[in-house]
């Protein structure tokens, strides 16, 4: 972001908006939490969170994820070389006090959010003015699920996020699926079947830019950079569906390949399902894969 200039059109010509920084760190966090869902897919349960413990501690923020990971949220101003040890200690405390952030989520978003946590994939997001390059490798060398985001100020009325570095604690967040040693009894190729389709989506999802992580669940695997931008469900008999963000009203619908799905349970998160069945289902998805990658 801090190459990224930002410019304002007029008859007259086109002014550059300046970035900024914040006054104070407390704006950044009033701003953040106050659009939290919008920013970073996150839904925000608690601020400022005092640890029960006895070294103590404060939390910026506590929230959940679209898949119902745990998330902590920190705060800096500017550049903070202690950004990220800082959240890591308030990780340690959340996982060895499971029953005090289940209560929260009960509390704040019911029973049935609170039984569905997915304490595998619990995630630290340090929101500042900026990192250093050894910050980002810091991020890559942890087993833990850290995003490194950069803001800025434009003017009054414009606010920037930027990833700066994204690392999961486990590569891959699980393993690819096996292919099979021979094809099927109708004579395909394992790549003609649907598991060999879904390894393929698999492969086309993760390989759209840097920062992809991929997040198991039972229901669905999510694929995010801040928030969720694809879920796929497991495979059925003949088709694979996936989940985008992208919006529906936006797309021209094909019966049995794109769908509009808002306001219609299903599991995962997006309004556009988009129906795969063979190769070329998968290369007609890519456009609408990408579309929904960049809005993440």
């Amino acid at each position: 972001m801090p190459g990224l200039k930002l410019f304002h059109t007029t008859e007259s010509g086109m002014t550059e908006v300046m970035p900024r920084l914040a006054e104070a760190e407390a704006d950044v966090q009033r701003l953040v939490e106050a659009h939290m869902e919008t920013l970073l897919g996150v839904r925000l349960l608690a601020s400022e969170y005092v640890l029960d413990c006895l070294d103590g501690g404060r939390i910026d923020s506590l929230g959940l994820d679209e898949n119902n990971a745990p998330v902590i949220v920190e705060y800096k101003r500017g550049t903070d070389a202690g950004a990220i040890n800082q959240g890591l200690y308030y990780m340690a405390w959340l996982m060895s006090h499971k029953g005090a952030f289940r209560r929260l989520v009960r509390d704040r978003l019911g029973a049935s959010a609170a039984s569905q946590i997915l304490w595998s994939a619990p995630r630290l997001i340090c929101v500042a003015g900026d990192f250093t390059r050894y910050d980002a490798h810091a991020v890559r060398e942890h087993r833990h699920n850290i995003d490194l985001v950069r803001y800025r100020y434009f003017g009054s009325e414009h606010f920037g996020l930027e990833t700066v570095a994204s690392a999961t604690g486990v590569p891959g967040v699980g393993k690819r699926s096996r292919r099979c040693a021979t094809g099927s009894s109708s004579g395909r190729r394992p790549g003609g079947t649907v598991a060999g389709l879904a390894e393929a989506v698999d492969r086309a999802l993760l390989g759209l830019g840097d920062g992809v992580t991929r997040v198991r669940r039972r229901q669905y695997t999510a694929y995010r950079r801040l928030r969720n931008f694809a879920c796929v469900c497991p495979p059925q008999r003949t088709k694979l569906l996936v989940y985008l963000k992208a919006d529906p009203d936006k797309v021209d619908l094909v019966p049995g390949f794109t769908r509009d799905v808002t306001g219609l349970g299903h599991h995962g998160t997006g309004d556009l399902e988009v129906q795969l069945r063979t190769e070329r289902d998968l290369e007609r998805a890519m456009e609408l894969f990408r579309v929904s990658h960049a809005a993440a």
